[in-house]
This record gives C-alpha cells, sequence and structure tokens, in this order.
C-alpha cells in the first residue's frame, strides 16, 4: 500500500476524515474524550517546560491539536507541527478563535522552515512512538536547532523497560508473530525505546537532561538546548520538584495495565468497566472511562455491546 511508504502518506490517510484524525491521534473517539486527554497532557507539558505567558512554543506531532487547544491560551505563541495536512486542518479549525498560533507542514524528519533559535520551549508527546529510530534522532537535531540556546524541551516515549510497557510490547510482538511475513511492516507502527537510548540520544543532539522519568510505561525526559549560560543545577532541582506534575501516575498505569487485560482477553471488559465508575480515586478515571468507552465501541465484536 501505498501509505505504508512513508509517514505523510500514513498519517493523511489515518486522519482522512475528522473522526478518524481523532482516533489516529490517541483513541480519541470524540471532542470530549480528546479535551480530557489533552488536559492531562497539557498539565504534563505546562509543569514540565514552566511555561510563561512570554514563551514561543513548539509542538511536535500536534495532529488534531488536542495538546494545542489547551496550551496555546497560556502562551505567546503556539505553533503547530505535522506531517499531515490533514491533521493540521482539524487542528487549525478546533485552535481558530487564537490569534496567537501557526501551523507548519513538516515535509520529512527536521523542521524546515522554522527558523534558528525561534522558539524558547518545545514538547513533543506520543509522537516519537511511531518513528524509526533514526528519524527521532533526526528530530531531535532539529529540535536543539529552532530552540533557542537555554530552551526547554519535553517529550516521552513508549517504555520497554518498565514491567507495563514491556506487556505493551509483547502485544505488538504477538501481532507480528502471525502477519504476513512478506507484507512490510507499518511505516508509523509503535516502536518502543528505554531510559540509556533517551540519554544518549540527548546528549549526541545537543542537549543536557534536567530529569528522566521511567517508572511508567513511559520514558519521560526534560532537557534544556546547550550553549547558555543557563544554571543548569536550578534547572535540574525545578525539574526535580515538578516530578510528581509530569510524570504518569501509579494509577494511569494500573488503568493502562487494564486495557492491556482487556485487549489480550485476560479481563472482561465489564470489570474494567466497573471499576472506571469511581471518580474519587483520581482524575484518571473520568479520562480513561471515556477513552475506554470508545475504544470498547471500536471492538464490540470481540468485547460485546457497549455501555449506554
Amino acid at each position: 500500500m501505498e501509505s505504508q511508504k512513508n509517514y505523510k502518506n500514513f498519517w493523511n490517510e489515518k486522519a482522512a476524515t475528522p473522526t478518524s484524525a481523532f482516533i489516529a491521534v490517541d483513541g480519541s473517539t470524540n471532542e470530549e474524550t480528546a479535551r480530557l486527554t489533552g488536559a492531562y497532557s497539557a498539565h504534563q507539558v505546562s509543569a514540565a517546560l514552566d511555561l510563561q505567558p512570554g514563551d514561543r512554543v513548539l509542538e511536535l506531532g500536534c495532529g488534531v491539536g488536542r495538546i494545542g487547544h489547551e496550551i496555546a491560551p497560556r502562551v505567546a505563541h503556539w505553533e503547530g507541527t505535522d506531517i499531515s495536512s490533514n491533521m493540521i486542518d482539524v487542528a487549525r479549525d478546533r485552535l481558530k478563535a487564537h490569534a496567537n498560533v501557526g501551523f507548519t507542514e513538516l515535509a520529512r524528519s527536521d523542521l524546515q522552515p522554522l527558523a534558528d533559535g525561534s522558539f524558547d520551549k518545545a514538547y513533543c508527546v506520543a509522537v516519537f512512538i511511531h518513528m524509526d529510530k533514526e528519524d527521532f534522532y533526526l528530530y531531535l537535531e532539529d529540535l536543539a536547532r529552532v530552540l533557542k540556546p537555554g530552551g526547554l524541551l519535553y517529550f516521552d516515549v513508549w517504555n520497554m523497560a518498565s514491567a507495563v510497557g514491556w506487556r505493551r510490547y509483547a502485544f505488538e510482538i504477538e501481532q507480528h508473530r502471525v502477519s504476513d511475513p512478506a507484507a512490510r511492516k507499518d511505516v508509523a507502527r509503535n516502536q518502543f525505546s528505554c531510559p540509556e537510548e533517551v540519554r544518549i540520544f540527548l546528549d549526541r543532539a545537543g542537549f543536557d537532561l534536567t530529569l528522566l522519568l521511567s517508572d511508567s510505561p513511559w520514558v519521560q525526559a526534560i532537557a534544556v538546548r546547550r550553549g547558555s549560560s543557563a544554571d543548569l543545577e536550578a534547572l535540574r532541582n525545578y525539574a526535580d520538584s515538578v516530578s510528581a506534575r509530569v510524570a504518569y501516575s501509579p494509577l494511569w498505569t494500573e488503568l493502562f495495565d487494564a486495557i492491556i487485560n482487556v485487549a489480550t482477553g485476560k479481563l472482561a471488559p465489564e470489570v474494567l468497566w466497573k471499576d472506571l465508575a469511581d471518580d474519587s480515586r483520581g482524575e484518571e478515571i473520568p479520562m480513561f472511562r471515556e477513552w475506554f468507552l470508545g475504544l470498547w465501541k471500536g471492538n464490540e465484536q470481540t468485547w460485546g455491546k457497549a455501555p449506554r
């Protein structure tokens, strides 16, 4: 298939309609789910980058503007970049009320035509997980280029070094085990990293690491672009002080693990649905409830009829 040959074709095909674009980004099947998951991610990004009203902020892989919708009102300028023109069309419509946003469609694994040192801060959430390692690294190099010296970067990647992260990776392995060996793997299939790989990539790309979190299915990194007189110790102290706000919580990991159990037939969806009824357990519950409901509706042939 033509869509399997490059990222642009793949993601444009996935985002052929606004509904399919939402699903392709993070499994959100409607605006409500996207707002809930977007707010959760924006909370992490805001803490990680210490966002300020005067900041110029870049998002790599903005998708439908799930996170940008929450970040744009907090900063001076938000720039959404994506390789899919269809994704950008949806994001532009969702953020049309904000005069301080811009969009850049990417052609390959760099940030042309954005200028050197043109952003204070940048982030990339659940995007590097869909790239070959060469592209992951090339984007890090170009993020260093477009950030000002001393500029901050936050991103996450799937973490095969965690127990739940490995279970998510094993799910991909089992799918590949029974796939057609003559067929090419999806160009944007899920890919997995480990903390040491992230450390090496950041160092080689021109960043100093200020925080690395790896106690969840995600490796999360905050780093500073080298070349300034920024106090690295102070930046690391700040990152440490907000680490609990940036990290995926134990409850997030528990619920995500439960979804893996449903997907692999080890847990009945009705059992997880019952567990998702009590909002008092944490802010993750309403988000996972809406997310899981959409997932269930898309798997009714296997899981049975979804609630409501």
